[in-house]
């Protein structure tokens, strides 16, 4: 299930991947750089959770070394979610807020210059892991094998404080500016005599963000919460695992296509036409091989 999952929203992805490079008018727009950023980080970050999940089922444990840069990568995507969302949030208050700025505001130099700063924040944490488990652990702690997880391969004690106060102070900040965004666009909407369509669906934009967040809140509340149900019922520690993996990685990979992919009638349009064109496509090959099939015959 958890393979069959993977498989369906990487086909998505990569659709909306190749629909988004195909057209210049989505990679010149500040909104869809950052789309397709989420998308990117969803589909990696979904990926390795997944060979995560199935490594557990399979080996159970595997070397460290083989683990660290599995876990790194993975909690360096978990950690990009919040602040790319933050970001979107930013771009549709600034184009509601301040149309007539927006084309100065918003441009793409900026944008990446944000993506910049997204992905070194989000690589500072499990940086700071790794360095801390050199200095703590003997070098022959990375020829052990060990189940991979976050909990067992980065274990001294000054990380997970670390890690709460840098997980506290950035989720916060986050949903402060979700908070403001979304409030502001809703003085916005009341004000609006014109255009209000569009403002209400940017208003509607931002809730699901904030709907995203606290999903992706949920990946940092839960490993405390698995680790204490797998204590009092380790028998059934797989399933537990699974029935958090599903709340916690997949339900929200599902969001991102939703909010922009269908939502956003511009990019769906291109999109849809990329997927019938792609099954027409598939239909003609089919068509033709069966057809040489049956002469040959």
């Amino acid at each position: 299930m958890a393979m069959l999952v993977w498989l369906a929203l990487s086909v998505i992805n990569s659709s909306m991947v190749h629909t988004f490079l195909r057209h210049s008018l989505f990679y010149e727009n500040p909104r869809y750089i950052m789309f397709i950023c989420m998308v990117i980080n969803d589909a990696l970050q979904l990926t390795l959770i997944t060979a995560l999940y199935v490594v557990s089922y399979i080996f159970r444990k595997i070397p460290a070394s083989v683990c660290c840069p599995l876990i790194m990568t993975a909690v360096f995507t978990t950690r990009s979610t919040p602040l790319i969302l933050a970001g979107m949030a930013v771009e549709r208050f600034i184009s509601i807020c301040f149309p007539l700025h927006y084309s100065q505001m918003c441009t793409v130099p900026r944008t990446f210059t944000l993506i910049c700063i997204i992905l070194i924040l989000s690589a500072t944490p499990p940086i700071t892991d790794l360095l801390i488990t050199i200095v703590k652990e003997p070098l022959s702690f990375f020829h052990t094998t060990l189940f991979c997880d976050h909990s067992f391969l980065f274990r001294d004690p000054s990380i997970y404080y670390k890690n709460c106060v840098f997980d506290g102070t950035y989720l916060s900040f986050v949903a402060l500016t979700l908070l403001y965004t979304y409030c502001k666009i809703m003085l916005t909407a009341q004000a609006a005599s014109a255009g209000l369509a569009s403002v209400k669906r940017a208003r509607n934009t931002v809730l699901l963000h904030g709907v995203q967040l606290l999903l992706c809140m949920l990946a940092f509340v839960v490993p405390s919460l698995q680790a204490a149900l797998i204590a009092l019922f380790p028998q059934r520690s797989l399933d537990i695992r699974y029935i958090f993996f599903l709340l916690v990685y997949i339900i929200p990979r599902f969001l991102s296509p939703v909010i922009y992919g269908f939502r956003d009638e511009q990019f769906r349009k291109f999109w849809l036409r990329y997927l019938s064109c792609r099954s027409h496509r598939t239909i003609g090959v089919r068509t033709a091989q069966l057809t040489v099939d049956l002469q040959g015959k």
